[in-house]
């Protein structure tokens, strides 16, 4: 069993930067993704971005790549997503997830899920 719990979400201007942070425990396998996913009100869930938990490659959605970035610290237990240039746009609940998924953006593969933080980007 994999708990995950995010954090850092809040109310950000247009063009400001948050951090949010995935802390995980459990049983994580060295062959899980972590993959970042959020939800604007009325919208699907889209995948955002993804980092391997022992090999540290990174994948990214269209949308954000060169704007975000996700990391992980050296005890493989906390994952974070660094959102710069923010827009309205990226106004959403973001969830991190884990699993042993079958390609980056495979939402459904991943098996484990945070509660969600919520990411307001407003003037």
């Amino acid at each position: 069993q994999v708990q995950l719990v995010e954090s850092g979400g809040g109310l950000v201007q247009p063009g400001g930067s948050l951090r949010l942070s995935c802390a995980a425990s459990g049983r994580i396998l060295n062959n899980y993704v972590l993959g970042w996913f959020r939800q604007a009100p009325g919208k699907e869930r889209e995948f955002v971005g993804a980092i391997n938990w022992s090999g540290g490659w990174t994948y990214y959605a269209t949308s954000v790549k060169g704007r975000f970035t996700i990391s992980r610290d050296n005890a493989k237990t906390t994952v974070y997503l660094q959102m710069t240039s923010l827009k309205p746009e990226d106004t959403a609940v973001y969830y991190c997830a884990t699993g042993n998924v079958r390609g980056p953006s495979a939402q459904y593969d991943y098996d484990y899920w945070g509660q969600g933080t919520q990411v307001t980007v407003s003037s």
